[in-house]
């Protein structure tokens, strides 16, 4: 009985150098993926708040607060 110990246990399955390189790629892939997402969004709101400003300055837009008038 106790020579029989571990006999009917499976071995695990191995990972191949195949297996962790397209692991490794679809992590690059989704990594580059949110990466695009998140710098698209940042580049729209830096875009629109240089829109805001520069139509403020020419006058299109009222100011915020109006003791402080911007004009060119």
């Amino acid at each position: 009985m106790k020579w029989n110990w571990g006999n009917d246990v499976e071995i695990p399955e191995r990972i191949t150098e195949e297996r962790v390189q397209e692991m490794i790629d679809d992590a690059i892939r989704k990594h580059n993926r949110n990466a695009s997402i998140i710098s698209m969004c940042v580049g729209w709101v830096v875009l629109a708040l240089f829109a805001e400003g520069l139509l403020r300055l020419i006058g299109v837009i009222p100011p915020v607060v109006p003791w402080i008038n911007p004009h060119l």
